[in-house]
């Protein structure tokens, strides 16, 4: 399925929900939907399933507008936040309704199909169950098993994992990556999660505030941000910004430290000697050792935590709070003085506007 969006735009009374936007989603391939709560993704979704029609513009499939179709005219699957199941049947039902009703598979094929799921997914000791009697978590996982099995040409997946457990989100986002390689569906997955759309990989749509910021690979999306806007969005930790200004070949930041640069010849103003620039550095990006050339930040530590395999340390810098992402259990005393360092080729500079005018050259973000 080849879906376009052409000019479609959201209002909701006098709310704008979507501003106008030019969406083709890469037919058989992953679309993530990348954004915080209330960056449009959920409307979008609607708009592309026919839940709910565009205030402008037009919704294509395979050229042909379908504008005004509802959803029961089209074939699409779709699993929301929250779960939806059919509660009178059991699990393995639940599972074959779509099946059923496709009609062409035995009692076997269709049997074979749901166990083969249920697997996948982690509910197999479950198929002879009612809804009610499952957790929520797994209750997803049924309506996550149903919307696989139908097959439908469209797959729109609304945050379906948010409901469940941080290890078990993990594994399935290893398995939906290769169920999702291996079938024939255009899916659109939503997340919040900067780490679930690099993990899934294919492309990615940065959405903010109802505006489409960004669109392309991920790989290239998450190295090469256009916008501060998209890079706040696509960074977790948050991207450490820090203000400065752009001299000749070098960035001033406010406590005196240089970023010796290389900048475009149109980044400063004729008619000026300085120009404001914002220097991004990602918070894996920064360490506590120093190697030849690196910029030094000096600081205070207001925060160290430990997540998993990862120690997260807040600091309070002279050029303004730094997060750093350090691999491995690190302690540190509070309120102890520290230095982060960070190479400059891997900074990010932002003009005055706030578009990208330097990023780090990451082999394969091309």
């Amino acid at each position: 399925m080849q879906l376009t969006l052409a000019g479609v735009a959201k209002r909701v009374g006098a709310a704008m929900h979507l501003y106008p936007l030019d969406f083709a989603l890469q037919s058989r391939a992953v679309t993530v939907l990348l954004g915080a709560t209330q960056a449009g993704k959920t409307t979008l979704m609607r708009l592309m399933a026919g839940l709910d029609a565009p205030s402008q513009g037009r919704v294509l499939v395979d050229g042909h507008d379908v504008t005004g179709w509802p959803v029961r005219e089209r074939n699409v699957a779709m699993v929301y936040q929250q779960f939806i199941n059919y509660p009178s049947m059991r699990v393995f039902d639940n599972i074959a309704s779509p099946l059923k009703l496709r009609g062409g598979l035995d009692r076997a094929a269709i049997d074979r199909r749901v166990r083969e799921l249920a697997a996948k997914l982690h509910i197999d000791p479950f198929l002879d169950r009612l809804p009610a009697e499952l957790s929520g978590g797994q209750q997803q996982r049924v309506a996550l098993a149903r919307a696989l099995a139908k097959e439908a040409p469209l797959m729109l997946l609304d945050e379906p994992l948010v409901n469940l457990d941080y290890k078990l989100r993990e594994e399935l986002r290893e398995e939906l990556s290769a169920l999702f390689a291996s079938g024939d569906s255009t899916v659109v997955y939503a997340t919040t999660e900067p780490t679930e759309a690099l993990l899934l990989g294919g492309y990615t749509a940065v959405l903010d505030a109802g505006e489409l910021l960004q669109y392309g690979p991920t790989a290239e999306v998450f190295h090469r941000p256009r916008s501060i806007r998209v890079a706040r969005a696509f960074s977790d930790p948050p991207i450490n910004l820090l203000a400065g200004h752009a001299v000749a070949s070098e960035i001033q930041l406010t406590d005196g430290a240089r970023l010796t640069v290389s900048l475009p010849t149109d980044a400063i103003p004729a008619d000026a000697t300085e120009a404001g620039v914002t220097a991004g550095i990602r918070a894996g990006a920064l360490r506590v050792h120093s190697q030849p050339g690196d910029v030094a930040l000096a600081g205070r530590v207001e925060l160290a935590e430990i997540s998993g395999s990862d120690t997260f340390v807040h600091v309070a810098a002279t050029v303004g709070p730094l997060v750093a992402q350090l691999t491995g259990v690190h302690d540190f005393q509070l309120g102890a003085p520290i230095t982060l360092y960070a190479d400059p080729a891997r900074i990010y500079v932002f003009d005055s506007r706030g578009a990208l005018l330097i990023a780090p050259d990451f082999p394969g973000a091309r």
